[in-house]
């Protein structure tokens, strides 16, 4: 087994003092609470904390789609002010357009940007035959099954060629089985494409099978309670006991969810 490819020594999301309130009926609710974090380049992050502790929003103000109430993201040196082509997301419900085919899903933000044909059309059909979705080029949406619709969505995102590529809880639509497929090509992918990964999740078991670091964070209003590098080869083994030693530390040290 391997260790994988390199991390990158420079630091590509730089998140300093981020913190965020929302206004609701009941007066002002803290969300997010002075976070500082630092993602170098090629490093697969997963955050990691109990459910509707502030994780998607976290992602949502790193990526550009959501402003913080104080703090500052920069992604490769620039401030994050808005969405852009440098970040790419994916999400659990993809929102695919049923109106066109997988290809024509793909290579979408390239022909938004102006990409010509010829160009968005070899760069699509690399990205579905990483994923493995030769064949399936004119299928739509509505035919294919949900680990396909999300491979669909890793190749919209890839095709944009993003500096950085945000997840939040992809899988977590998916059946058991599929989900373990999905985590196992994601790895494929990851090692063959270099990008820096933000993978949010709530599943252990998924953080330590994906993550060079898993951030581990409070329950909400969320801020870092811990950080973990997990130095396992690649592809990792379920059952190691190294595995189930890192799986069981962390989720010790989870705060309950309320």
């Amino acid at each position: 087994m391997e260790r994988g490819r390199s991390i990158g020594t420079s630091t590509i999301i730089h998140c300093d003092g981020i913190s965020k309130i929302f206004k609701t009926p009941e007066g002002e609710k803290r969300v997010i609470d002075n976070i500082d974090l630092k993602v170098r380049e090629n490093e697969f992050v997963v955050v990691f904390g109990p459910g509707q502790c502030g994780k998607t929003t976290l992602l949502n103000i790193m990526s550009g789609l959501e402003p913080a109430t104080s703090g500052t993201v920069h992604v490769d040196g620039k401030l994050v002010t808005g969405p852009g082509p440098d970040r790419g997301v994916v999400y659990q419900n993809l929102a695919l357009f049923p109106w066109l085919t997988t290809r024509g899903n793909v290579e979408y933000g390239p022909k938004v940007r102006g990409i010509d044909k010829t160009e968005r059309r070899r760069r699509a059909q690399y990205y579905i035959d990483l994923v493995g979705l030769q064949g399936f080029e004119n299928a739509f949406p509505v035919k294919l099954s949900g680990g396909m619709k999300q491979r669909v969505g890793i190749a919209r995102a890839y095709c944009n060629e993003p500096l950085v590529l945000f997840m939040d809880e992809p899988f977590g639509s998916l059946d058991a089985q599929t989900r373990y497929l999905m985590q196992e090509e994601l790895e494929k992918i990851w090692e063959k494409e270099r990008r820096t990964i933000v993978f949010i999740t709530n599943n252990i078991e998924e953080a330590v099978y994906l993550a060079d670091r898993i951030v581990l964070l409070h329950n909400c209003p969320t801020s870092v309670k811990a950080e973990y590098t997990i130095d396992l080869p690649r592809p990792r083994d379920y059952l190691d006991p190294e595995f189930l030693r890192l799986r069981k530390l962390i989720t010790a040290s989870m705060d309950m969810t309320l």
